[in-house]
């Protein structure tokens, strides 16, 4: 009588790194179809059908990035979304306002249910989403229309987790204000998050930041722009601790012109650390400084968070912070089977900030393998 496997895929001799379970050091991770079925020591290398030997290796959650552009060939920053997500260890991202209530339909169908990245999405209060460089969706504030964007986000409720709000003058001229306040009327009727867009800002951000309720996200949180967190003398202004005590979620979202290595190492020694870590990879910074998450994780391993918070903040953070902590961002038993492997190199790396700024760091983060609801990703 032949006896059957118990697993079917078996991650042995790796370190695991999930802080979602308090776990650091050498365990191995059983999955049975797309779900983690074991979580222990040394677990039989003939128990499943396939073996992935992590020896070396750092085994992660699989890693999830709170603000991606994936809307390729639509929105002027979309970039293919696997070639940069799963297939660099990121299994799930949240395309964080690409679309509008006009334009979601299209992303849908051609973007989020053909993508092998697990991808969900935030819906611009702009119903056009982000199609031009030069002309911002939120100057006309006829486009921020609150009652097409709840019809699709009640359409669409198993991809739109929520609504972004891009507040810059750029983006919104003098509408700030306005164009936030219907943002949060939308998220409110649909149970979501307000995710926003700050830096160069008409109004200061503490004021945008008093707005925000427990759970919203302030993306770009270390941007070197005007109305950032940090006064003239470089002290974190009072009252960003506060809201993020009451629970407003500061994320870094590095893009292109929105992470300053001086900001945050002011913040950070300050004890002002971030609530995410998130990339906004897009088509202008892929080919640098952004490049990819783990690129941007990297970054803050030479700002000297450790190697556990930096891993948190893209796993257990995050889920949480997209209402899917305990499915995803773990890889406790009954999780969802997404894994990344990833090597601590150490060396000499050039980093760079979204203002040119350059640093040398003595670590760096490499991708080693994805493994995407229980299957090695190739």
């Amino acid at each position: 009588m032949v006896r059957a496997l118990a697993y079917d895929l078996l991650i042995k001799g790796g370190t695991l790194i999930d802080p979602a379970q308090g776990i650091n050091g050498p365990m191995d991770v059983a999955i049975t179809g797309a779900k983690v079925a074991a979580v222990a020591k040394d677990i039989s290398d003939f128990a499943a059908i396939e073996v992935v030997d992590a020896t070396g290796l750092i085994v992660t959650p699989g890693l999830i990035d709170l603000h991606v552009h994936v809307f390729w060939g639509a929105s002027h920053y979309g970039i293919e979304p696997d070639g940069n997500n799963v297939a660099k260890g990121v299994t799930t991202a949240l395309d964080a306002g690409s679309a509008g209530a006009r334009t979601f339909p299209a992303f849908r169908r051609y973007v989020l249910e053909q993508a092998d990245t697990r991808l969900f999405a935030l819906l611009n209060i702009s119903a056009m989403g982000m199609i031009s460089p030069e002309i911002g969706e939120l100057e006309d504030i006829r486009w921020a229309n609150i009652q097409e964007a709840v019809k699709a986000g009640r359409e669409n409720r198993d991809y739109i987790l929520g609504i972004k709000a891009r507040l810059g003058r750029v983006q919104s001229a003098d509408n700030d204000i306005e164009a936030l306040k219907r943002a949060l009327q939308a998220a409110t009727i649909l149970d979501g998050f307000v995710m926003v867009h700050v830096g160069g800002t008409k109004t200061p951000l503490l004021q945008i930041v008093d707005m925000l309720r427990a759970g919203d996200v302030v993306t770009h949180a270390y941007h070197g722009s005007s109305h950032g967190i940090l006064d003239n003398t470089g002290q974190v202004k009072d009252g960003f601790a506060a809201a993020r005590d009451r629970g407003v979620i500061f994320d870094v979202g590095h893009g292109r012109g929105s992470f300053s290595f001086d900001v945050a190492d002011k913040a950070l020694s300050q004890g002002f650390y971030p609530g995410n870590i998130s990339s906004d990879l897009h088509v202008y910074n892929i080919e640098g400084p952004v490049h990819d998450q783990l690129t941007t994780l990297s970054k803050f391993l030479h700002l000297g968070l450790p190697l556990e918070d930096v891993i948190r903040l893209s796993t257990e953070t995050t889920a949480k912070a997209m209402g899917m902590d305990g499915r995803l961002g773990t890889l406790k038993v009954g999780a969802e089977a997404d894994v990344t492997l990833v090597r601590l190199a150490e060396g000499k790396f050039a980093y760079e900030d979204s203002l040119g700024m350059k640093a040398e760091g003595a670590q760096r983060l490499e991708h080693a393998l994805t493994i995407r609801g229980g299957r090695v990703y190739k």
